[in-house]
């Protein structure tokens, strides 16, 4: 049996890698996407739509990842936790074209795959509270 990719997940995963470099080395997201495109890397255009809106509204969705993630700040979460929190936030806020359970399944995944599993479940949780404040929107 084949398992069905959705066809966004592979530019996540992409949008992923750029803003966990971005994060790593300190630099904005649009000078790690730009490393990626001079080196003729493949970058699907919904990967860039996802840099572009994480890089734009950063501040606004570590506020709330800070808000909804009791006991923890941004700061101290492991890198790539707070990369996937960022992407999956940001298309629970602002990509009305992305369903909320999308979102959130796939951050929980990349979660699991590339962090730990404890990271899948504590993604999980903040994502669903934030999805709640999300208006018109159930997780």
């Amino acid at each position: 049996m084949t398992t069905r990719v959705h066809p966004h997940a592979e530019a996540r995963r992409v949008a992923l890698d750029i803003l966990f470099q971005a994060d790593v080395r300190g630099e904005r997201p649009a000078d790690a996407l730009e490393d990626w495109l001079s080196a003729d890397r493949a970058v699907p255009e919904f990967a860039r739509e996802l840099v572009a809106g994480v890089s734009e509204y950063l501040d606004e969705l570590d506020r709330l990842i800070g808000e909804h993630a009791h006991e923890w700040t941004v700061h101290r979460m492991a890198a790539v936790d707070r990369t996937i929190l960022r992407l999956a936030s940001y298309e629970l806020l602002h990509r009305p074209d992305v369903p909320p359970s999308a979102a959130i399944s796939e951050a929980v995944i990349a979660a699991k795959e590339l962090s730990t599993e404890d990271s899948g479940r504590f993604v999980n949780g903040i994502l669903g509270r934030i999805a709640r404040e999300v208006p018109g929107e159930e997780p």
